[in-house]
Formats: C-alpha cells, structure tokens, sequence
C-alpha cells in the first residue's frame, strides 16, 4: 500500500474506528506504516538507495546552523546501527554530547532527529539513530522488537560518540521520546556512562502491553488478566505461522478489542504517523510475535542505580501518557525534576516546536553536562 492508499483507507473509514485501521496502527504507541515495508527486501533497498544519497529525507526542515552527516557503528550484538550526527557550525575542543532516542516504531528522520538537530543549534553535538531491526539500521528478521536490544543499542551509541575526538567522553547525556524514554533510563541504569537523562512523552513499554494492549488506559479500563493471556495465545500462534513460512504479521493483534481509551490513544498516534506530518517510508509497525517480549520488559526495575545522575521527566498536561513519567518521578532517586507542559498533549511533544520546552532541555544539560 502506498502512502498515498493509506491515507485513503484511513478517509473512506471516517474517524477510523473500524478493523482495517488497527491493522495499521501499531500497538504500544509509535508508527503507522506510511507505505507497505513488510518484505525485508523492500526494506533494504530503501534503506541503501537513501544512504547513498544526499537528499534531506527528514519530516522537518533542515537548518543551516548546524553540520550533519549519516554515520553508522555497530552495538554489542554486532548489528550495524545508522545514525545522523549534527554538530553545530564553528565547532571547536571537545563538545558535549546527546543522544536522541526516537519513538517504538519510529526512525531518525522523525522526532528524533528535530529534537537533535535542534539541540546542535544549542550547542551540543548531537546523534539520532535507528533503532536495531528499523529503519536503516541493520538485524534481522526486519521491524521485530527486542528490548534489551534498544537498551543495548543506546550503549553502543555511547561507545561511537565516546571515541569521537571532538565529544568530550565524560559530558554525554541521553534525550528518550516516548519509548525511547523508558530505553534510555533502562540503559543509565546499567551504563553509568550516559551522564544526564531527559525523557519526553516517555512510554513504560511492558507497562503499556500488559495494562493496555500497547496504550496507556485509563485506570479503569486496564487489560484484566484473562485478556493479557488472550493477546499473548495469539502472539504464540503467530510464532508457528511464521516458523513454517506464513505471512508475517504486524502490529497488536485483534484478539483483544480496544478500550475507549486505547482507541483514542489509537487516534492520536495515528494523526501523526499516518498523514504527511510524521508519515515516513521507513517508518513501521513491529511485529505481532513481538508482543511477548514486549510485555516482559520493566525499565524501571533498577532506576536507583542512576543516582546521583540527574533525571529529568517532561510531559504534557493532556497527555495521555503523563502517568508512566510521574510514576516514573515517584519512583526516581535524586536529582530529579517534573516537568509539565502546559496545554501539551502527547504528540504534541514529537513536533510542535512552539510547545516542545527547549529552554528546559538546555538549560538541564548546561547544568548537568
């Protein structure tokens, strides 16, 4: 399906409430498939005809206050990793550095690469990558989730910027969107390396599966017990299909029917990764088989081990995501900080630039870095 066909799908459904859009919605937060990159080939050959290339492919504007160049180093597992490296013009000694996470599903060239290329401008040298399985990244099979593989993959971005010469080794912090906030605190907890932590919109992955088949619910309408096993069982199906060669599967699954507040999660999610604000080719749902894993994963299991390192948790105030970063704030040792963003929902902190508090986030990191 091309974007264009998804785009009509989404329309000629109305609101999008029905069967087909949650086929395409990707469970747990984070991308729409903007075109079908179901095949790993398909995939793979978007990912080598971009890199060769000098077009700007991002969902932003491309300032030119700031150098960029797409880099690529390989994590513990030996999966090759692509990033982009923006680093401010007239860039002189050793700078300090960010790591930017970008969302479950997401690429570089979306949220997390605004959030670097923004923050160079403020002074730092900055690295948004793909996630291991996505994007332009390597590993295979191709869009599967494997959490202890992002955690790893934001140590491995630690070790490429901690061996550039002009990043100052012992001055790096970390920037987690959505999932990627609970990836990165997940990673300062076990790499004391990662000096600073600031989470955006941030997502408790497992928490999200296991209470709410992948969205943040309301209280009262948690998944019960009954209906976690429900959604697993179909996950374990899945597995068999694919292992004697079926068709793979993508996203949540329908073995547990949406909660009115997971559809309107569903919605907002869908208002970003599935029209021209967020779309991006690359950008896609991670596998239905996933799901166990997923729900397995809890990042805040060991969150006393960042002290003294400071945390800061940023939010909206309409978010329907804010209880996962003030569970997270309760939990935390200090320094700490929460931050709410008046009037903010959560996707409004992918992109919305005039909501996105970039004094708050520099001003953490000159103070912290």
């Amino acid at each position: 399906m091309t974007s264009d066909e998804s785009r009509e799908s989404m329309t000629a459904h109305g609101s999008g409430r029905g069967p087909q859009r949650r086929q395409i919605l990707m469970m747990g937060g984070a991308a729409v498939a903007a075109g079908s990159l179901a095949a790993a080939g398909s995939t793979t050959a978007f990912a080598q005809t971009a890199r060769r290339g000098s077009t700007w492919d991002k969902t932003f504007p491309r300032s030119r206050m700031v150098d960029h160049k797409k880099v690529s180093f390989r994590n513990r597992l030996g999966i090759e990793l692509v990033a982009d490296l923006y680093s401010p013009k007239r860039l002189r000694g050793r700078a300090r550095a960010l790591i930017v996470g970008h969302p479950f599903g997401g690429v570089k060239e979306q949220t997390s690469g605004l959030y670097a290329q923004t923050m160079a401008e403020r002074g730092f040298v900055t690295l948004a990558f793909d996630a291991s399985y996505n994007g332009e990244s390597g590993g295979q099979p191709r869009n599967i989730a494997s959490l202890e593989t992002f955690v790893e993959d934001f140590s491995a971005a630690v070790d490429y910027l901690g061996t550039r010469r002009f990043v100052a080794r012992d001055r790096i912090g970390v920037i987690g969107v959505c999932a990627s906030g609970g990836f990165s605190l997940s990673a300062a907890q076990i790499d004391p390396r990662l000096k600073a932590v600031a989470t955006v919109s941030m997502y408790d992955m497992g928490r999200a599966y296991r209470d709410g088949q992948g969205y943040a619910p309301v209280p009262a309408e948690r998944n019960s017990v009954a209906e976690r096993k429900r959604a697993l069982a179909e996950a374990a199906e899945q597995r068999w299909v694919e292992f004697e060669g079926g068709k793979v599967r993508y996203g949540g699954g329908s073995a547990v029917p949406l909660k009115p507040s997971q559809q309107a999660a569903a919605d907002e999610f869908a208002e970003y990764y599935a029209t021209p604000r967020g779309q991006h080719p690359r950008s896609h749902p991670l596998s239905l088989t996933s799901l166990g894993a997923i729900a397995n994963f809890m990042p805040l299991a060991q969150i006393e081990l960042t002290a003294p390192r400071p945390l800061l948790f940023i939010a909206g105030e309409n978010a329907h995501s804010r209880y996962y970063s003030e569970d997270a704030y309760a939990q935390a040792p200090e320094p700490r900080e929460l931050h709410i963003v008046p009037g903010a929902g959560h996707v409004d902190l992918y992109d919305k630039v005039d909501l996105i508090p970039w004094e708050k986030l520099t001003g953490f990191f000159d103070q912290h870095l």
